[in-house]
């Protein structure tokens, strides 16, 4: 089913719906024709956009932290990363959030990103838990040493597993690396 909150074209379509039910309504009974009536379908079209401005979906939140850190890894913004990272953070190589991090200081301090680019991601949401297959493109700056002696870019995919907080938001729990230019890989493979 199609909630309103992700969309709002199941509102818009809604709204073409009651449009064509106005214009029978008023073909079949000229007598009770009125001016406000009109006022009908844009009252869900308003409703629509309105929904989908001010109501943040899980998906949505989801979708934003998933934003922020691959904007946060471009820019080399440290703070940002740490602020979307939950406190319980553990992966296959990284066994606390200050272990990750203290890699992301050292890794990031080397000026090697220039820009992240998400390619396509899938999200699947099970009550306060969250995994996203995320696919980037990761191009490298042109003077960082990966640039100069391996590739100036490559594509990645990331499991990352996420976490309802009690305040609603969610924070990310876990990032697996699953393959770099179609290779299967891992966070042991690449250190």
């Amino acid at each position: 089913m199609l909630d309103i909150f992700d969309q709002p074209w199941t509102l818009i379509g809604a709204a073409v719906l009651v449009f064509f039910g106005v214009l029978t309504f008023r073909s079949i009974f000229p007598e009770k024709k009125s001016l406000w009536q009109w006022l009908l379908p844009l009252f869900v079209i308003v409703t629509a956009f309105g929904a989908d401005y001010l109501v943040q979906t899980d998906l949505e939140k989801i979708d934003a932290v998933i934003h922020t850190g691959m904007k946060a890894v471009a820019n080399e913004d440290y703070q940002t990363i740490e602020s979307i990272i939950s406190g319980n953070y553990s992966d296959s190589y990284h066994n606390s959030k200050e272990s990750l991090m203290a890699d992301c200081r050292r890794q990031l301090s080397r000026n090697l990103v220039e820009r992240t680019k998400k390619t396509g991601q899938l999200i699947s949401i099970s009550g306060q838990k969250a995994k996203a297959a995320v696919f980037l493109l990761i191009t490298f700056e042109k003077d960082s040493y990966v640039s100069q002696n391996f590739v100036p870019f490559i594509q990645m995919k990331a499991d990352i597993h996420l976490q309802k907080q009690s305040d609603k938001e969610w924070l990310i729990s876990r990032v697996e690396i699953r393959e770099i230019n179609r290779q299967s890989t891992s966070w042991n493979q690449i250190r």
